[in-house]
């Protein structure tokens, strides 16, 4: 099946991550992309200069001109820059009836640069966590949520996975490449159990959008009737041969961190 996938989130108009790695991303897995922007970020591979926020009022109008008119399979969620937009968010995505809803909690950009502002964090654990399928915040996003403290192994991503679950998530996936070792490994706690998707860690400065592109590759797979874990494994293998790939592309002045690979399957 082609599925129809939204995504909610950011412009970065160099390419590599929000909702333009969002749309490579669905293409390349085979689904048909749409895309309700957030906000309008000044960005490149070496960090975030400015942001430009539109009125809630007018996020809620582009997400209702989609849903009045093409069936929606399933909903990226990226950057949201205000509790007001979240709010809305999650409004528009109840009176809809959106399903497979992936909320990817951008607070920081790879480059380490802060984005949203501080009411963000409790409208989106308020307004969003009940109605998404899964929340994949990397560690310190996990940790910002309010999930305990920074952690360095398995049991600590676990720990935050079952913090965030208590604190009202569906499922939660704690994405472990801050981590250091030989792989980088994710925990998934879905309220009846624990599992653990490992892949070797790539070696390259081409990370850039690498949260973006994993959570929008699993609402992918969910539009195409995968059920969360496969969606997941699925998911992370596409971004391990997109980091692969990565340096293929010649992206940037290399002093920041280039994109990953979107196309690397296609692009032969």
């Amino acid at each position: 099946m082609i599925g129809n996938v939204l995504s909610i989130a950011g412009s970065d108009p160099s390419g590599g991550a929000g909702i333009q790695a969002d749309l490579k991303t669905f293409s390349a897995l085979g689904c048909y992309g749409m895309a309700v922007l957030t906000a309008l970020t000044a960005q490149n591979t070496r960090g975030v200069s400015g942001v430009h926020v539109p009125p809630a009022a007018f996020v809620a109008a582009q997400i209702d001109a989609i849903f009045e008119d093409v069936e929606v399979h399933a909903v990226k969620i990226g950057m949201l820059a205000s509790g007001d937009i979240v709010e809305m968010v999650a409004d528009r995505l109840r009176a809809h009836g959106a399903r497979n809803i992936v909320l990817d909690p951008v607070l920081v950009a790879t480059s380490g640069d802060s984005l949203g502002a501080p009411d963000v964090v409790d409208a989106m654990k308020r307004h969003l966590f009940p109605l998404a399928s899964v929340v994949t915040p990397n560690v310190p996003e996990a940790v910002r949520l309010g999930g305990g403290t920074a952690v360095r192994d398995l049991a600590g991503l676990e720990a935050l996975a079952r913090a965030l679950h208590a604190q009202g998530a569906q499922a939660v996936l704690v994405k472990g490449g801050h981590l250091g070792g030989a792989f980088a490994e994710d925990v998934l706690f879905d309220g009846a159990g624990v599992q653990v998707f490992k892949a070797e860690r790539v070696a390259t400065r081409n990370t850039h959008g690498t949260g973006c592109t994993l959570s929008s590759a699993i609402a992918a797979y969910l539009a195409q009737g995968k059920s969360l874990a496969e969606a997941v494994a699925l998911a992370k293998d596409y971004l391990t041969d997109a980091l692969r790939a990565a340096d293929e592309l010649h992206v940037g002045s290399g002093k920041g961190h280039g994109p990953v690979h979107h196309f690397h399957a296609l692009w032969r």
